[in-house]
C-alpha cells in the first residue's frame, strides 16, 4: 500500500511540474536560472576568498616566524659571544651563565624553526588551494558571461516567437478556418448577413406566391386600368373644350370640322333672294 501511495505521489508531482512548466513564463524562468547561477558564483567567490585569505594569513605568520627565528639566532649568537668574552677574561661563572642563556635561546630557536617549517608546508598547500580557487572563479566567471549571453539570445528568441504568435493569430483571425473566439471574424459576419438577407428573400418569395398576394396584385392591376381609362376620359374632355392643341393627347376632331365642305358658302358667292321673279 505504501508503494502505491509513493507512486501516486510521484505521478501527481510529475504531472503538476509538467503543467507548471507549460504555464510558466520563460522570461521568469530565465531570470531565475541567472539568479541561481549568480548566487552560486557569489558562494564560489566567497569560498575562494577564504582560501586565498588563509594563504595570506599563513604568509603573515611565516613573516613573523622568520623574524622570531632571526631574533633567536641573534640572541643565541650574542650569548655565545658574551660567554666567550667572559671565559677569556677568566670569569668562568659569568661564562657559564651566558652558556646557559645561549642554550635556552638555542632550544627556542629549534622550536621556532620547526614551527616555521610547518608554516611553510601549510603555505605550500594553501598556495595550491588558492590557485585552484582562482582558476575556479575565473572559469565560473567565463561561464557566467556565457549564461548572460545565452539569456540575451533566449530573450530575443522569446520576443520573436511572441511576435510570430501575434502575427499568426491575426492571420488566423482573418481566415475562415479560424477557431471560434469572443470576437467574430469578418467572414463570420459576412455569412451571417448573407444568411439573413437570403432568409428575407425567401420569406418574401413565399409570401408573394400566396392567395393574398395574388388578390392584391389583381386589385392593383384593376386600379391601374381604371386610372388609365379615367385619364383618357379627362384628355378627351379637355380636347373637346379646346383646351388642348390639335394632335395633343390623340387627334380628336372638333364638332365644327365634322360638317361637310359643301355646306359652307364660298366667299365669292352671292345670296339669292327668296321669292323674287325676273324683272
Amino acid at each position: 500500500m505504501a508503494n502505491v501511495v509513493r507512486k501516486i505521489y510521484r505521478y501527481l508531482s510529475a504531472s503538476a511540474n509538467r503543467k507548471f512548466d507549460e504555464k510558466a513564463d520563460p522570461r521568469v524562468q530565465i531570470d531565475q536560472a541567472i539568479m541561481e547561477a549568480r548566487q552560486q558564483h557569489e558562494a564560489l567567490v566567497q569560498q575562494a576568498a577564504l582560501v586565498v585569505g588563509n594563504q595570506r594569513q599563513l604568509e603573515m605568520r611565516m613573516a613573523r616566524q622568520v623574524d622570531e627565528v632571526a631574533n633567536l639566532t641573534e640572541s643565541a649568537r650574542s650569548s655565545l659571544l658574551l660567554a666567550d668574552n667572559a671565559r677569556a677574561a677568566g670569569d668562568l661563572v659569568t661564562a657559564a651563565g651566558y652558556e646557559e642563556t645561549a642554550q635556552a635561546f638555542a632550544s627556542q630557536l629549534v622550536s621556532a624553526e620547526a614551527s616555521l617549517e610547518d608554516l611553510k608546508n601549510l603555505h605550500r598547500q594553501a598556495a595550491a588551494s588558492a590557485q585552484q580557487a582562482r582558476t575556479a572563479v575565473e572559469d565560473n566567471t567565463v561561464r557566467m558571461q556565457r549564461h548572460l549571453a545565452e539569456r540575451a539570445r533566449l530573450l530575443t528568441q522569446i520576443e520573436h516567437a511572441a511576435m510570430q504568435e501575434q502575427m499568426t493569430k491575426a492571420m488566423e483571425g482573418m481566415s475562415s478556418l479560424a477557431p471560434a473566439g469572443d470576437t467574430p471574424t469578418l467572414g463570420e459576419i459576412r455569412d451571417k448577413v448573407e444568411q439573413r438577407y437570403a432568409v428575407a428573400l425567401g420569406r418574401h418569395e413565399l409570401a408573394s406566391q400566396g392567395m393574398e398576394a395574388r388578390m392584391i396584385e389583381v386589385r392593383r392591376a384593376t386600379m391601374d386600368a381604371r386610372a388609365s381609362s379615367r385619364l383618357a376620359e379627362l384628355r378627351g374632355d379637355m380636347a373637346a373644350g379646346g383646351q388642348l392643341p390639335a394632335g395633343a393627347g390623340g387627334s380628336a376632331a372638333s364638332p365644327d370640322s365634322a360638317a361637310s365642305p359643301g355646306s359652307a358658302a364660298s366667299p365669292g358667292s352671292a345670296a339669292k333672294p327668296t321669292g323674287g321673279g325676273t324683272p
